[in-house]
């Protein structure tokens, strides 16, 4: 299993009045570094093209546990035999670094319901897992679900009583990954506005998006196991996360998935860079690196003037 170093160039707490004025902003964005020997990562061996045009990076910093949000969304739909893996979702939220925040959310009838909002004590979140309630179809739609939370996304316990301050924020989907709204599972058939408008939601928000794939017999059998899982792939490529699948059968476990997610917030960095704001539109982000044995994922499009940290004081 390979390292994934995430870096974080996504910009995550934009507001729509950034784009008030035009001219070159600070602006944040998420880049995974996947690589069998990690290396130092800095702006001498990352390079950034923003609309195709060559673009100083003027800063890498390391995130911290404190500085990280996650929320983990779990479809309320899926076959109530992932009841046996619930002791690896526990495992995962009880491995997670002192200070990172995590939410655990179902997903039904277009929306999240929290289970458990934003928070530090991981025995608690594990301690509020369930089974899902096992109706196929019963999320509506994982894609109305991602959009509809990343548009809202919920304050967490060190945002109350004081201004909102900006954390690198990622979501891991536990799904079958099937838009039952698309009409059609067809290989033939894979081009979904739905999923798409959840892939932009997601790039204005900046927020990366990782996944577990895990099926579910009553939709629709393989056709819709290829059509679920591609539809992640693509989710995960755009946004700069990594969607995860053993073949079209669901895993053994989801503890080596888990532990790979891990990993990759654990060495994960924000870069930061200038662009143009200009109206509401997302720009274009291509990177590379002169790193040897290197690939780097990031997503496509980002929205400018977004941070992933708090100004520094005299910034």
């Amino acid at each position: 299993m390979t390292i994934r170093n995430v870096l974080f160039a996504t910009a995550l707490f934009a507001s729509p009045t950034l784009y008030a004025q035009e001219g070159p902003t600070p602006t944040q964005a998420i880049i995974t570094l996947d690589t069998k020997a990690p290396q130092p990562l800095t702006t001498q061996n990352l390079k950034a093209k923003v609309n195709n045009h060559n673009t100083q990076l003027t800063e890498v910093t390391p995130v911290k546990p404190n500085g990280t949000q996650i929320a983990l969304l779990i479809d309320d739909g899926l076959r109530t035999s992932v009841g046996r893996q619930l002791s690896d979702i526990s495992k995962f939220i009880k491995s997670l670094p002192e200070g990172t925040e995590i939410f655990v959310g179902y997903m039904q009838n277009g929306r999240v319901v929290p289970q458990q909002p934003f928070t530090t004590d991981y025995q608690a979140a594990a301690g509020n897992l369930r089974l899902p309630m096992g109706t196929p179809g019963l999320s509506a739609s994982p894609y109305f679900c991602l959009s509809d939370f990343v548009k809202h996304w919920p304050s967490g316990p060190s945002s109350e009583g004081a201004l909102l301050s900006p954390k690198a924020r990622f979501i891991i989907m536990l799904t079958n990954g099937v838009d039952p709204y698309n009409g059609s599972v067809s290989p033939l058939n894979q081009n979904s506005p739905y999923v798409d408008t959840a892939i932009h939601d997601a790039q204005r928000a900046g927020v990366p998006v990782y996944s577990i794939y895990y099926g579910n017999s009553g939709l629709r059998g393989g056709a819709a196991s290829f059509s679920g899982q591609s539809y992640l792939a693509k989710l995960a490529d755009e946004t700069g996360g990594t969607a995860y699948f053993e073949g079209l059968g669901n895993p053994v476990s989801l503890s080596p998935f888990f532990e790979q997610f891990r990993k990759s917030i654990a060495e994960s960095f924000v870069a930061t860079f200038p662009a143009t704001v200009k109206k509401n539109d997302l720009i274009e982000l291509k990177l590379s690196t002169s790193l040897k044995s290197t690939k780097l994922q990031a997503p496509r499009y980002i929205r400018p003037g977004t941070r992933v940290l708090p100004d520094q004081p005299g910034s």
